[in-house]
């Protein structure tokens, strides 16, 4: 497991997957697969080894496809309000 590789994915998907930024021409699979191959080409070009990639292949690939199909904007009120609710429940629930 590759935690650089991570978080160097992770903020990747943050910088180019912007939610509700996904149009109707491309299919969410579709867009999450072309996207994966776009993510991967640019970290071989970071000196990411071929070993680190592909090993961390299959924790991406949910990561992306959630992301792309995020057709929502964050509610930043909204976040707030279920929070403060979350706190005043015992389970955080």
């Amino acid at each position: 497991m590759s935690k650089r590789f991570l978080r160097w994915a992770e903020t990747w998907i943050e910088e180019n997957i912007p939610p509700g930024a996904n149009t109707d021409i491309e299919s969410h699979e579709a867009r999450a697969k072309r996207l994966i191959e776009e993510m991967f080409a640019e970290a071989a070009a970071a000196n990411f080894s071929d070993f680190e990639t592909e090993e961390e292949r299959e924790r991406i690939a949910p990561q992306v496809l959630a992301a792309v199909s995020d057709d929502t904007d964050f509610d930043y009120d909204a976040f707030t309000l279920k929070y403060l609710l979350a706190q005043e429940t015992e389970d955080g629930d």
